[in-house]
């Protein structure tokens, strides 16, 4: 009887560790994304974000995002950039065409961590929708539709985050379906 009940603690104790790490590390692009980690070196590890890590190299952004930050990165998928004009991508990477790639990807990202609880927060405060201002200089707008995290960017450009939450030692990424644009 004592080591039935010893198993079925260490049952239950082994599945609460693990959910507890699964949510500690969320999968994002196939693999698992470690808070000890900074943004770059975890998002060179999700093959959903191949596209993102190639425009940061071309921007020459890798230290600034390995910096101690803290950041809020909203992370557009590569079928975000895929839903950019044919062409688009392979010319913003270009080297004469570095200041308008580090423009637009450092409208991406929010000084500080910014988790989705402080951005409800904003959003509450905000009367139902939040003002966020990006390093690049520009705004965001973030609202909640049902359980869905929406933004709006300055040309009228809609994206869903799909996984928020995923935390970094230097700050936080939320993964987004679009690829926003400032002015």
């Amino acid at each position: 009887m004592k080591n039935l009940i010893l198993s079925a603690i260490a049952v239950v104790t082994m599945a609460f560790t693990t959910q507890v790490y699964a949510q500690k590390n969320p999968m994002v692009g196939g693999a698992a994304m470690y808070a000890t980690k900074d943004i770059v070196d975890n998002a060179v590890n999700s093959k959903d974000h191949t596209t993102l890590v190639a425009a940061v190299k071309a921007a020459g952004l890798v230290e600034t995002l390995k910096s101690a930050g803290p950041f809020t990165v909203f992370a557009p998928t590569n079928e975000a950039f895929d839903k950019l004009p044919k062409g688009t991508v392979e010319t913003l990477v270009k080297p004469e065409n570095k200041a308008t790639l580090t423009k637009i990807l450092t409208y991406h990202v929010v000084a500080g961590k910014m988790d989705s609880k402080a951005i409800a927060a904003a959003i509450k405060v905000g009367g139902g929708k939040a003002e966020l201002t990006t390093v690049e200089g520009g705004k965001l707008w973030a609202w909640m539709e049902g359980k869905k995290l929406m933004l709006k960017d300055e040309k009228g450009g809609m994206s869903t985050v799909t996984i928020a939450d995923v935390n970094q030692k230097n700050g936080v990424i939320h993964v987004v379906d679009t690829v926003l644009m400032p002015k």
